[in-house]
């Protein structure tokens, strides 16, 4: 069984998620005007939770690729082919970001409250 991480490991690794979603929507601000399509997009990466419907598993590895920051690099990659990605690459991240802060790390295949930040919404 896997130790589970410290309290302060897991505060350190939320604060780190404020902060990439801080920068990055000051980003979308510095590439993009207006709130139309941060808000339009910002919850985007939840559909990948639809997932869920084929089984744990199946929802778990869609959710992991969507809120992983790897895949939100191959969208800002994109960018420099594409620059109309950039501003949704910054959204993208932030997402990925507000979740980490508040706790929503990525899933286990077990069960959907099990995440690498801890169990969701219980204190340990």
């Amino acid at each position: 069984m896997r130790k589970p991480l410290s309290d302060a490991f897991i505060i350190l690794l939320r604060l780190e998620g404020l902060a990439v979603a801080a920068v990055m929507i000051a980003a979308y601000f510095k590439l993009h005007d207006g709130w139309g399509l941060l808000a339009l997009l910002i919850l985007a990466p939840d559909l990948s939770m639809a997932g869920y419907a084929f089984g744990p598993r199946v929802g778990a590895v869609s959710y992991n690729i969507v809120h992983s920051y790897i895949f939100a690099a191959g969208i800002a990659a994109l960018g420099f082919i594409w620059p109309v990605l950039f501003p949704i690459a910054c959204i993208w991240t932030a997402h990925i970001g507000l979740d980490r802060a508040l706790g929503y790390g990525l899933k286990s295949v077990t069960a959907f409250n099990e995440t690498h930040l801890g169990p969701i919404g219980r204190r340990r």
